[in-house]
């Protein structure tokens, strides 16, 4: 024999034999629990659960509906054990992929509630008919004050728009277009009378 042919032998890997060794042991776990051992299923969720709740937390995001996720995951398991297959693959895979699908399931539930919330809301949302009404009524007479407004002199017009849209006093106003004040009040006050006479309401008084 050739004296170095020892050294071409695989060494054994503990790490991967204790795996499959633990892969094993819960394939026959798994196969106790399909046939009722209680005590075997609860080896089994012993030895698996803190992997399952990490799996199942990292979907929903959510500690509590996590927590559920893996109690629906298990009792999943406990009813359908006998459907575990060795030869498809490791019972921790086979489990890992019913908590996934629960979790997975659950996002989707909640998405699709939160859908129907907001559907419902904006189908039974109450129309607020008073304030649709004021806005549209303050849109129609703010084009009427406009269009009244185009109907005056440029001096009317200036002197009215310094005093009631910018909230200048008349004596403001006079400065502001270095006028008297007299003047500046003649301007305004005509001009809310050509602005009455247009809109056909009163318009308020003078600001001193």
């Amino acid at each position: 024999m050739d004296p170095t042919a020892r050294h071409l032998e695989p060494v054994p890997d503990p790490e991967r034999s204790r795996a499959a060794g633990q892969a094993g042991e819960l394939a026959e776990l798994m196969r106790r629990s399909a046939r009722g051992d209680e005590a075997a299923f609860a080896s089994l969720y012993d030895a698996t659960s803190a992997r399952a709740y990490g799996l199942a937390v990292r979907v929903v995001r959510d500690p509590a509906q996590a927590q559920e996720v893996t109690q629906e995951a298990y009792l999943e398991v406990w009813r359908t054990a006998s459907r575990f297959d060795a030869a498809k693959g490791s019972a921790v895979s086979w489990l890992l992929t019913i908590v996934h699908r629960k979790a997975v399931d659950r996002v989707r539930s909640a998405e699709a509630a939160s859908r129907r919330d907001v559907a419902y809301h904006d189908a039974n949302r109450v129309v607020d008919h008073d304030s649709t009404a004021e806005a549209a009524e303050q849109s129609f007479e703010s084009h009427r004050v406009r269009t009244a407004l185009a109907g005056l002199t440029p001096a009317q017009r200036e002197a009215l728009t310094l005093a009631y849209y910018g909230g200048y006093t008349h004596t403001q106003v006079a400065t502001l277009l270095d006028l008297p004040v007299g003047t500046a009040k003649t301007r305004i006050r005509d001009g809310l009378i050509r602005l009455r006479d247009a809109l056909g309401v009163g318009v308020g008084g003078e600001t001193a």
